[in-house]
């Protein structure tokens, strides 16, 4: 009887990358994928950006240690930040966890699963934070067949003061150039037509070469593979953005005009604070020339408001800055200590219900931005690949413009995989809704799993 498995991803596209490529080994070597309730053994691929993020993971380990003193099944195996963040303290406190891997060595999961159902406990840590044993194989098994993701570096070595990644993922590595078109190569063939590639600071790829290959060369390389519609890119950092990239997004039709440009913040004593290492000024002189050079082009950024030492006149930068900037969205987040980060000892700490109130100060101020963008769209004729279903059900399909715009769609799962020329009807300000013109139909090259 073929062993099973079940699949549980947290957080960012990069850990979508790695469950995806779990799923293509485990598939190969002959385990079956299951609902949680029936696995023998469920892999939880877990963030650490916030506190939250780990509790909601600890909650779920919880429920599952419930089933297991009952059944003795599922057995949890726990990769990724939180992994490396928690360490053996996972195998400490709960029985039901019998593996625990960093984000660098995902690579020794596979071949030591067998074992663990056995109750034979291991533990892979990444001690070194410039190893890296990784899966050898591209996410051909894969949960949107039409899309997929492909991490173009690891680690970061920026050091903002409130981030966690480096103390987790390690420091910053790029891949080689020929795996990664290598592995798009092997997507295409296997049906995809979207790819987007990540890092947690893409435009820093290429930087530990001697050789000058840098991420723009990867960008036009990757957007020249035969086969290939759509390309895109996360995430930039505002202090390692080059015009070179911005001379490739002009001159490369099929990488999509749609950057994420983190700012954090709308002041300069904010910024420092950060260890940003850039000031609002570049930024927007960043942002002034990729529209100049891109006039399509569609920015989204993120935003922290309650920054330990965040003044009122430090908030008050950061909304005439979004005035300014007109993005076209932000994803914001009040600020969350993280231990053994700088910011979580740093005095001033704001208080939350001063938080909160920024927080809905600054979602108020973009959502008003971010719905009159897209109400101009209203009457336009945009592209969309159709690619899953809408959150509101099966009557409803969704995709993506190459400005990274979601346009929700009446459809049946026959549109699922195709390219269409849609007219936009309606608007708000996180979803364009639309009506079908015309398609074209890429699925007869694909096994639809939505």
């Amino acid at each position: 009887m073929a062993l099973s498995f079940a699949m549980d991803i947290y957080g960012c596209q990069m850990n979508q990358y790695d469950g995806d490529r779990l799923r293509t080994v485990l598939t190969q070597k002959g385990w079956l994928e299951t609902d949680p309730s029936y696995a023998d053994i469920v892999i939880m691929i877990t963030c650490s950006i916030r506190e939250k993020a780990e509790q909601k993971v600890l909650s779920e380990i919880g429920r599952y240690g419930r089933i297991y003193r009952t059944k003795g099944r599922p057995v949890l195996a726990v990769v990724g930040c939180m992994a490396q963040n928690m360490g053996l303290d996972l195998l400490r406190k709960f029985p039901q966890v019998k593996a625990v891997v960093g984000p660098r060595h995902i690579g020794r999961l596979p071949d030591v699963l067998e074992g663990v159902l056995n109750h034979k406990a291991v533990a892979y840590l990444d001690e070194d934070p410039r190893e890296m044993v990784d899966l050898e194989v591209a996410p051909l098994v894969r949960s949107n067949p039409f899309k997929a993701f492909v991490t173009i570096a690891h680690g970061c070595d920026n050091f903002c003061t409130y981030c966690i990644v480096p103390y987790v993922r390690g420091r910053f590595v790029s891949r080689h150039p020929s795996e990664i078109l290598k592995e798009v190569n092997e997507l295409v063939e296997s049906g995809v037509i979207e790819v987007t590639l990540l890092g947690q600071n893409v435009d820093s790829y290429g930087k530990d070469f001697d050789n000058g290959y840098r991420f723009s060369n990867l960008l036009r390389d990757v957007s020249r593979i035969p086969g290939l519609l759509r390309v895109r890119f996360t995430t930039s950092h505002p202090k390692d953005f080059t015009d070179d990239v911005i001379e490739v997004m002009a001159s490369e039709p099929k990488i999509c005009p749609a950057i994420n440009l983190p700012i954090q913040s709308g002041s300069n004593r904010i910024l420092k604070k950060m260890n940003r290492g850039y000031t609002v000024e570049h930024y927007e002189e960043i942002v002034n020339h990729i529209r100049e050079a891109v006039p399509e082009v569609a920015i989204t950024s993120d935003l922290i408001v309650g920054f330990p030492g965040e003044a009122e006149d430090d908030f008050k930068d950061t909304l005439e800055m979004l005035k300014r900037m007109q993005f076209d969205l932000v994803h914001t987040a009040a600020y969350s200590p993280r231990n053994g980060t700088p910011a979580a000892v740093m005095p001033d700490q704001v208080p939350e219900e001063e938080k909160k109130r920024r927080l809905a100060i600054v979602n108020e101020l973009q959502d008003g931005i971010s719905l009159q963008k897209n109400l101009s769209l209203i009457g336009n004729v945009v592209e969309v690949l159709i690619d899953g279903y809408a959150p509101k059900g099966k009557s409803m399909l969704q995709g993506r413009t190459p400005t990274d715009k979601v346009v929700l769609i009446p459809g049946d799962e026959d549109m699922l995989g195709k390219l269409c020329q849609v007219h936009v009807t309606n608007a708000s300000h996180w979803y364009l809704y639309g009506e079908i013109i015309s398609s074209k139909d890429f699925s007869d090259v694909l096994e639809v799993k939505l």
